[in-house]
């Protein structure tokens, strides 16, 4: 089986107009919320072994924030193709993971990492469905599973969504 887990960057600031996109730090509420996500992966048992992060600051500043709050040391690639890259790129990437990891983490952007999940996912509880299908928050997070030793095997619709979380969530809202 194997478990992908998607993580969107958390909350970016916009208070410098002119920095160029690639190069926006999260904001305040975005370095609040990174961490409690981080804490709530662990307490899920999520443990990746491998993290696909695009190369943008504001997903390096938001799996920085996460990463000490996991229980394991995943290996970490930054991966400029990740920046935007669309649901069917990032799926190619996936594709190529070795067949030894069994456990990913892609962080990435939306629209596009939102695409990728609803194009993944083909079963799991309808609520969660519904919720996902509403949006893909800043710093959500989605894990789908799969019922494959490979991870060349992963088409659309063949995932399960196993968990959803959002800070409004984490937060009891």
């Amino acid at each position: 089986m194997l478990t992908l887990s998607l993580l969107r960057h958390a909350k970016s600031s916009w208070i410098s107009p002119s920095l160029p996109d690639q190069d926006r730090p999260l904001n305040a509420r975005g370095v609040a919320d990174a961490p409690v996500m981080g804490r709530a992966i662990a307490k899920h048992g999520i443990d990746p072994s491998l993290v696909l992060c695009s190369s943008a600051r504001r997903t390096r500043d938001t799996l920085a924030l996460v990463l000490p709050e996991l229980k394991v040391e995943p290996r970490v690639i930054y991966d400029d193709a990740l920046y935007h890259a669309t649901a069917s790129e990032m799926l190619r990437t996936l594709r190529g993971v070795s067949t030894d990891i069994n456990s990913v983490m892609l962080v990435g952007h939306n629209p596009e990492i939102h695409a990728l999940a609803l194009d993944l996912i083909g079963s799991g509880p309808q609520s969660l469905k519904m919720r996902l299908l509403e949006k893909l928050p800043t710093t959500g997070f989605v894990v789908i599973s799969f019922p494959f030793q490979s991870w060349d095997q992963v088409t659309v619709n063949s995932g399960e969504l196993k968990l959803f979380l959002t800070p409004k969530i984490l937060a009891g809202g």
